[in-house]
């Protein structure tokens, strides 16, 4: 006998006979957990199958953990041997999912049953077979059950009327006992457990506004607080986001100083860059004295509370040279053999005011805890969102590491990756644990770039693990399409980021006040930019798309279908400056339509084609459809409709689809 036969047959698996693959979703064999926020319910299909045509029964196993006692939910057959079951996820936190499976003898048996009944077939002798198997099953299961059990068995092996019998032995609620507790001899468990990774809802449906503190004191040339932050929600709230994301708020760094626009020598008045981050008045678990103290960021926090806005911070593990950790711990740095700090550069631009940490040190571990500690500092400060610096210039296990033991004691936490570097490297931060990722939307401009690239992340395995969040601009960015279409690209990109991503963000004032000079020609970089000065904004310029800002957001906040990623569906238009698409809501009673001009130039218009079945239209039917931009309505007939778009008075349409109604008086009203 080989090996492999012995091994078999010692496991005990000769006699399992039922085949699980397939499983969807699992991602990389199971090596990642898969994200879910709180309330979501978890589809699970697999290949299911077994030898011969005996009947099967599978069962979907789940469990939070640590809990250690597993749920079951029976899994139900689709079609070519594919399962599928499901269950909800209603806590934050980790949970577990595997599969199990069996050849199912007392279905097959009353299948065989009722088709020898259905032949005219003598069924005494099956009648006592099935007896057996009921006898088998009582043996093993629980008094109550059992005693049912008993009851079926005698009638099957009684002196009662055929009919009789063949309804005992067809009952649905001996079939639901039966299968309560089958032989687990035979069962077999897939041989992996996945994982799923709760988070709060906000982590898949969110509204983010980037700010910088230091610029927003109502004096020109001044130093912002967290005072005079304070004094800035209401006119973020009220624009609908409901984070606000601060860039580093520690003390910046004086020696190697960046000036304005980046220039190597700062003069006496610079600022410098906050991701500069460290100097005499501390360093990761510092804030600027000139923002304020730590009671004064817990104020803001708490205010920021009171108007629904959470407060998101920066997270950069990077030092300036005058970080407390560079005398500290200077082993945490890689030293060149001048005797100097090695400086952050990206060839031909340099960052001297930066000094990357060195985790190939001897002392990782140590410099691995600290940075935990940086992250529970601020949880502790009442932070829970965390954006990450450049997640992708540190090592993965360090983050897969981190990441995971914050959540397990703080999984209302969760981090957004700025990573924006090659796809796989993304993708792979997401599945160690980023619950939501920047990616290439700020720079994917053409019906064909956004049609492909979001049917990539929301229609492939991808959305299992990477939650997009979408920005046309950052800090960091100011994209060829905004420095040119003037206030019509503006208002293009905020449409297209809010209505395709259940979340998104922009760079503000920035965005509002459609700033669009970049620092020379063929640069993505601000002039003047905020990283390097003090800003000071007139929010309220009579320009500003703050009102247009807060009409898109109301919309996103009340319609459902807006707030997934998953629900996209790209349409055909006859015109490659117009793209079309619509979102659904998880019942399909909210259905919303977009239309956006890419051109911020030109009018455009076109024949869009919608598939009215999938739609839950009737082609025979008119039915309305409801700008929420502009608040027109429109009656449609059939499946093609003519649009036009002045970038100039409205580059997009935003529609609610209302269906036809016709009440018991014959009065018509669309739903």
């Amino acid at each position: 006998m080989t090996r492999c036969r012995e091994e078999t047959l010692e496991s005990g698996k000769a006699r399992k006979r039922v085949v699980i693959e397939g499983v969807k979703p699992e991602i990389d064999g199971g090596r990642f957990p898969i994200k879910r926020n709180v309330g979501d319910r978890l589809s699970v299909e697999a290949d299911i199958v077994t030898d011969g045509h005996d009947v099967i029964a599978a069962q979907l196993l789940y469990r939070r953990e640590p809990d250690a006692g597993w749920q079951a939910v029976s899994m139900q057959p689709l079609a070519n041997d594919r399962w599928q079951g499901e269950f909800q996820v209603q806590e934050l936190g980790r949970y577990r999912y595997a599969l199990e499976a069996w050849v199912d003898r007392f279905r097959t048996w009353q299948r065989g049953l009722q088709k020898k009944v259905d032949a005219g077939q003598d069924v005494a002798v099956e009648l006592l077979v099935g007896a057996g198997f009921i006898a088998e099953v009582q043996g093993r299961a629980p008094k109550a059950a059992a005693r049912k059990l008993g009851e079926w068995a005698k009638i099957l092996q009684g002196e009662g009327a055929l009919g009789e019998k063949l309804a005992a032995a067809l009952e649905p609620e001996l079939t639901r006992l039966m299968g309560q507790y089958p032989d687990k001899r035979f069962i077999t468990l897939y041989d992996r457990n996945l994982a799923i990774v709760v988070d709060p809802v906000q982590a898949r449906y969110s509204t983010w506004y980037e700010m910088f503190p230091r610029s927003c004191a109502a004096v020109p040339g001044v130093h912002g607080t967290f005072k005079d932050c304070e004094a800035r929600l209401p006119y973020i709230a009220g624009m609908g986001f409901d984070v606000l994301y601060l860039p580093p708020i520690h003390p910046i760094g004086v020696t190697n100083r960046k000036g304005k626009n980046n220039q190597p020598v700062a003069e006496p008045a610079d600022v410098g860059s906050p991701w500069a981050i460290g100097a005499a008045a501390g360093g990761h678990k510092a804030v600027d004295p000139q923002l304020g103290t730590l009671e004064d960021f817990r104020h803001f926090v708490a205010r920021a509370r009171e108007v629904n806005l959470e407060v998101a911070l920066d997270i950069a593990f990077q030092g300036s040279p005058d970080h407390p950790y560079v005398k500290e711990h200077p082993n945490w740095f890689r030293w060149r053999p001048d005797n100097t700090v090695q400086y952050a550069e990206n060839p031909p631009k340099k960052y001297e005011d930066i000094y990357p940490f060195d985790f190939e040190t001897e002392d990782w571990q140590e410099l691995w805890e600290e940075f935990k500690n940086v992250v529970l500092f601020w949880i502790e400060q009442g932070v829970r969102i965390f954006r990450v610096d450049n997640p992708h210039t540190k090592p993965f296990h360090f983050w897969e590491w981190l990441i995971s033991d914050i959540k397990k004691d703080y999984p209302d936490v969760f981090f957004l990756a700025e990573a924006f570097t090659r796809p796989k490297a993304m993708y792979r931060l997401a599945k160690l644990g980023f619950s939501q990722s920047y990616n290439y939307f700020a720079w994917r401009n053409t019906k064909w770039e956004l049609t492909r690239y979001l049917t990539e992340l929301t229609r492939t395995e991808v959305r299992e693990y990477f939650r997009p969040n979408l920005w046309p601009n950052t800090p960091d960015i100011l994209p060829e399409y905004l420095q040119f279409g003037g206030r019509p690209a503006f208002m293009i990109r905020l449409v297209l980021a809010a209505t395709l991503g259940a979340s998104y963000g922009i760079y503000g004032p920035c965005f509002e006040l459609c700033v669009s000079q970049p620092r020379e020609p063929g640069s993505e970089e601000y002039l003047n930019s905020e990283k390097f000065e003090i800003k000071h904004w007139d929010i309220q310029d009579p320009a500003s798309l703050k009102d247009f800002i807060a009409r898109v957001n109301r919309i996103r906040r009340e319609n459902a279908a807006l707030q997934c990623d998953w629900n996209l569906d790209f349409y055909p238009i006859d015109n490659e400056q117009l793209i079309c698409y619509a979102k659904f809501s998880e019942d399909g009673a909210n259905i919303i339509l977009m239309v956006v001009n890419l051109d911020p130039h030109h009018t455009q218009g076109g024949w869009l084609e919608l598939p009215l079945g999938e739609l839950g239209l009737d082609p025979g039917q008119p039915y309305q459809v409801h700008d929420l931009l502009g608040e027109a309505r429109f009656l449609w007939h059939g499946p093609r409709n003519y649009v036009e778009l002045d970038p100039k008075v409205a580059p997009a349409y935003i529609f609610r689809l209302r269906r036809r109604v016709r009440t018991e008086r014959d009065f018509d009203y669309y739903l």
